[in-house]
């Protein structure tokens, strides 16, 4: 048995069932609670409600361009996103369910006997077809909410964790890490569940780098994990379109300049900011 053939090939498989039963039992229209409002403001570009949602309005904009300027197909069109979004989510849940069952069963992928191979490949599919056909997730696929992209991904991001993990090349791990930073930054875009993902993700890097186990590294690293998510939330969120207003208030009332000034030249030191550390790392060699 080709396991990782089987594996990629068995992923596809079931994400077709899931977005195929998305797909069949879609709202047509917009169903009676905040997914009127969230079609309607990305139709437009407008503003939800707070906290907003700025990645989904650019994606559900994005789909509803396939309704050709037929506006009673908007709706319709803007709910499609969440069917492909959960489709990918049970593509995603199916490949770390079976990355997780190698793990339990001490096994590098593709190592382990036919039998043993295909009872992970099982597990793979009563695990994820189980989710695709759980009412909550069933509910969200099908229409136009935050939920089902940001569902998306979270499953992503741990899949993508796990396939950091299997490396033991730095050079070619850090890339993963780079995505999964770039990932959890877009998701705030969308929603902030993908946070939660954060002490999951703390854990596989603890376990990773640390084969001695003990309680006071578990608590210290979900303690680490807690307080990036409270910077995250309580700080860089709020905090550096805050700092970006304060820019604009003295450029403009203390300074006497033209307005969008301090805008500008706080996005030009954040920026530079951002290339002097990546300049920094490449000359000192330094890596995550």
């Amino acid at each position: 048995m080709n396991y990782i053939k089987v594996n990629n090939l068995t992923g596809w498989f079931v994400f077709a069932i899931a977005t195929l039963v998305y797909w069949l039992t879609v709202e047509p229209t917009a169903s009676f609670w905040d997914c009127g409002e969230f079609i309607a403001v990305s139709y437009k570009l407008e503003v939800p409600h707070p906290p907003g949602a700025p990645l989904f309005l650019l994606i559900g904009r994005f789909f509803s361009l396939f309704a050709l300027g037929d506006v009673e197909r908007v709706a319709y069109w803007i709910n499609i996103s969440s069917v492909l979004s959960s489709g990918f989510s049970i593509l995603f849940l199916f490949w770390t369910i079976t990355a997780l069952a190698n793990k339990l069963m001490g096994l590098k992928p593709g190592q382990g006997t036919d039998d043993q191979n295909w009872s992970i490949i099982a597990a793979g599919i009563v695990g994820s077809l189980a989710y695709t056909f759980s009412d909550s997730f069933w509910f969200s696929a099908v229409e136009a909410e935050v939920y089902a992209i940001s569902s998306f991904f979270t499953a992503f991001v741990v899949w993508a964790i796990l396939k950091w993990e299997q490396i033991d090349d730095d050079r070619h791990r850090n890339r993963w890490f780079l995505l999964l930073a770039y990932t959890v930054g877009l998701s705030i875009g969308i929603h902030l569940l993908n946070l939660v993902a954060i002490p999951a993700l703390g854990l596989i890097v603890y376990f990773k780098y640390y084969e001695e186990v003990t309680t006071k590294g578990v608590l210290t690293t979900l303690a680490v994990s807690g307080a990036i998510i409270l910077i995250i939330m309580a700080g860089v969120i709020p905090g550096l379109p805050s700092l970006a207003f304060s820019f604009e208030l003295f450029f403009v009332n203390s300074l006497g300049l033209p307005f969008k000034s301090g805008i500008i030249v706080f996005v030009l030191l954040f920026l530079g900011a951002l290339i002097y550390g990546i300049i920094y790392s490449e000359k000192k060699r330094r890596s995550f």
